[in-house]
């Protein structure tokens, strides 16, 4: 069964086409802003040049967030409108799950931090265990003084948000370890992974269910 997945939680845009999870295509653009005009366009684009038509897909993920408000609606929305056009199942997976696999090969904690704005960050805590990724917590919206309180030991930081506060992580945590830009973004084919046991397990589609991740919930609150 060819899969399609996509993230739109941050200014990249990853796709990834699979055959089951193996991974046939992945691409990654820097979208920033555009995603409303040019997801659409680059998933048809990348599925052309492979041979296959979005008719041929059997089911779709979607990277939940957290992350960014807006290409998270629109991502999610676009997977929803596939997903009931065709009559395919939808699954969503935190974004951020997909993000820490990015460190799976690095010893001790693994902790991603998003910019959250408002001097706040995204994050959760995991660790690898056995050659996957297990998280050790909820997924958190705070102060990165109040993440630090939850980090005594090693730990390896990627994220944006280390470009914020790499420095205050520092001060408060001698043995972390940052990961370069490569790693800071989810990408497709870790969705579709982290996915495809709910794909083999599904049963009914309830798009009503599938919703980002808002850690803002008032700011999702759209007034009358």
């Amino acid at each position: 069964m060819k899969i399609l997945g996509i993230d739109t939680s941050s200014g990249f845009l990853s796709i990834a086409v699979s055959d089951d999870n193996n991974i046939i295509k992945e691409e990654n653009h820097l979208l920033e802003r555009k995603h409303s005009s040019l997801l659409i366009p680059k998933i048809i684009e990348m599925l052309e040049a492979q041979g296959i038509s979005i008719g041929d897909i059997g089911a779709f993920i979607v990277g939940l967030g957290p992350g960014s408000f807006t290409g998270l609606r629109i991502g999610v929305s676009a997977i929803k409108g596939f997903g009931l056009a065709l009559g395919r199942p939808c699954v969503g997976v935190a974004s951020m799950d997909a993000m820490a696999l990015n460190a799976k090969d690095k010893a001790g904690l693994i902790v991603p931090v998003i910019d959250a704005k408002r001097g706040n960050v995204y994050s959760a805590i995991y660790r690898e265990r056995k050659g996957s990724v297990k998280r050790n917590s909820g997924y958190l919206l705070l102060k990165v003084k109040d993440l630090m309180k939850k980090i005594k030991t090693p730990a390896v930081f990627l994220g944006d948000g280390q470009a914020l506060y790499g420095e205050e992580i520092k001060r408060y945590n001698k043995d972390v370890v940052f990961l370069g830009e490569e790693y800071w973004y989810p990408k497709a084919s870790a969705l579709i992974r982290l996915g495809y046991p709910g794909i083999k397990k599904f049963k009914k589609n309830d798009l009503s269910r599938l919703n980002p991740i808002y850690l803002y919930p008032r700011d999702c609150q759209v007034r009358k």
